[in-house]
């Protein structure tokens, strides 16, 4: 429930504060006082779509704050929660949203920044908005199929939700077999070229790092006799030649040099230390020279295994110019192209499931079409006896509302039937379809028939938002007429809120509450300000509802408003 809004330089609204009770209440006021203004606000706070426009002349921004009473176990608590929210210690929430002149727009929900779609969300489990535009919707057979679904129950409704998502399945299966059906050439291109490679890849045969491998054998056996002789000169230098004479070798000079050291070493450990580190350099030396001996004995000139060699790279470069950089790259190619191919192989065993699968959907589809058909007709019989009734207590005894459920030229995700709803506006008068015959204060009337039929309806598995908001539900409306539409209106806030802009006294005389927004023009400021929406009881009651009436304060329309008052059962 909406307990408050707090608005600030919206429209013709400097400041107001706008406090909302249980039950029914009515806002009235003169036109252009701002009552429009009121609905915009709210509009605000259930994430509607921000004008700079209706930011005041001469400020910077606007602001609506709201404060709604919200049961900690409900949907709306979770998903503020979900956002971020607090929620007060007395289990209400406080929404804020600003508008700045600019053009930006800013909301916040329990004291957290959220995205302006947060607050639409929540908005569906809050508040059903019914105004002018709603009664042009009502015109449409998707509406009225839409509100003969919601009267039809619970049951109903489950069976139009597997509907649903049988339709969207069925429709997730179409997009797939078409695509390997049209594709279906262009799948078996891509499997010969898949086995074409994996073929060639599988001839050659690579193995992880070869390429690096061979690589570096090509560079060896391409300059064997450059590697020998630096090798050669190295170990004689190091060791000296295994055939020549002694000569001075950097193995012998350190050896020497060692040995001199270590017969002075007894004098000096500094002496003693470096023999120490000659003789590791000694050792060194040894197992190079000793390595490069091995080296010269492996090392051959072999003209045949370098052209194997070679005959092998152009093998693997072919498959690396084709599948990829290197030859790890190619294998990891045929391992996805080897999973790509077993898809595309299966393609055939994929469409048949699929088709089986969509054949089994369409059964099921047809199984709970029938279900929903048979629930529809059964619900608009129910719904036009109910929206029937009511509308003769709306001051339309002898009107009639007719539901009618036909089978549509095609199925659709709602299932296979049309519904139209026409009214018989009196004894002997031609079925009018509602969206080409009815009038506008026809249609606002039958809209409130249905929703108080769905509203008090015990098998309706209608989503009912604790807070109904009219605007201007009464338009076209007078008389005997208008007394019933406040009646029901009356009805329906004994189980919601209900809020209702209306400019019929007749409407506003079932209020529980009464709100009246005035303009100021202290200071010659022409706007709604703190004190410009007021509750009225009493007098001031009395006195409103006769301006309603007459225009004027005067005791024949006091009177009359006082009969109103006694009539709605009210009370002064």
């Amino acid at each position: 429930m909406i307990e408050e809004m707090r608005i600030d330089n919206l429209g013709v609204i400097s400041r107001a504060h706008v406090a909302l009770g249980a039950g029914l209440t009515v806002l009235t006021g003169e036109t252009g006082a701002g009552k429009t203004m009121v609905l915009t606000g709210l509009n605000l706070l259930l994430g509607g779509k921000a004008d700079t426009g209706a930011v005041r002349v001469g400020q910077r921004s606007a602001a609506v704050e709201g404060r709604l009473a919200v049961p900690s176990d409900s949907a709306v608590a979770e998903r503020a929660r979900d956002a971020g929210a607090e929620l007060d210690d007395d289990g209400t929430l406080v929404v804020l949203r600003t508008v700045a002149a600019e053009g930006r727009s800013r909301a916040f929900l329990g004291g957290r920044s959220v995205p302006q779609a947060v607050l639409a969300e929540l908005a569906d489990d809050l508040v059903t908005v019914h105004g002018q535009t709603d009664q042009a919707r009502l015109r449409s057979p998707a509406r009225q199929r839409q509100a003969l679904d919601a009267f039809a129950g619970r049951d109903h409704a489950g069976t139009l939700a597997g509907y649903r998502a049988a339709w969207a399945e069925r429709a997730r299966l179409d997009e797939e077999i078409d695509d390997l059906t049209t594709r279906a050439q262009d799948r078996a291109r891509e499997a010969e070229l898949l086995r074409l490679g994996l073929a060639e890849v599988e001839r050659v045969d690579p193995q992880p790092g070869e390429d690096v491998e061979l690589a570096a054998e090509t560079e060896r056996l391409a300059n064997a006799e450059d590697l020998r002789s630096a090798a050669t000169g190295a170990h004689a230098a190091l060791s000296g030649s295994d055939d020549g004479p002694d000569e001075a070798t950097a193995v012998v000079a350190v050896d020497a040099a060692r040995r001199l050291l270590e017969q002075a070493g007894h004098h000096d450990p500094v002496l003693a230390a470096l023999a120490g580190r000659l003789a590791d350099l000694g050792y060194l030396l040894a197992d190079v020279s000793t390595e490069l001996s091995g080296y010269l004995q492996d090392l051959q000139a072999d003209p045949l295994r370098l052209a194997a060699v070679q005959e092998r790279r152009a093998q693997l470069g072919q498959l690396t110019r084709s599948y990829g950089e290197d030859v790890d790259a190619v294998l990891a190619w045929a391992q996805t192209a080897s999973q790509r191919l077993f898809e595309l192989d299966g393609g055939g065993d994929r469409l048949a499931a699929l088709t089986e699968r969509r054949a089994e959907l369409t059964r099921t589809l047809d199984g709970l079409a029938d279900r929903l058909t048979s629930g529809r007709r059964a619900a608009a019989q129910t719904l036009a006896a109910a929206v029937t009734e009511e509308l003769a207590g709306l001051a339309m005894g002898g009107a009639t509302l007719l539901v009618q459920v036909a089978e549509a030229e095609e199925p659709g995700p709602w299932g296979r039937d049309v519904v139209e709803m026409l009214l018989v506006p009196h004894a002997g008068a031609p079925a009018r379809p509602l969206g080409r015959g009815a009038s506008g204060g026809e249609l606002s009337r039958v809209m409130l028939a249905i929703e108080v039929a769905l509203a008090t309806s015990p098998e309706s598995g209608a989503h009912r938002p604790p807070t109904f908001v009219f605007d201007e539900v009464d338009a076209g409306v007078g008389g005997k007429a208008a007394v019933e539409v406040g009646r029901r209106l009356a009805a329906l806030a004994a189980d919601a809120q209900v809020l209702v802009v209306t400019h019929l006294a007749q409407v506003a005389a079932f209020a529980d509450t009464h709100l009246v927004v005035t303009k100021g023009t202290g200071d010659g400021e022409d706007a709604v300000t703190e004190s410009g929406v007021r509750t009225v009881t009493g007098a001031d009651r009395v006195r409103e509802l006769a301006r309603m009436l007459s225009g004027q304060d005067s005791d024949a329309a006091r009177q009359h408003a006082a009969e109103l008052l006694e009539l709605s059962g009210v009370g002064r």
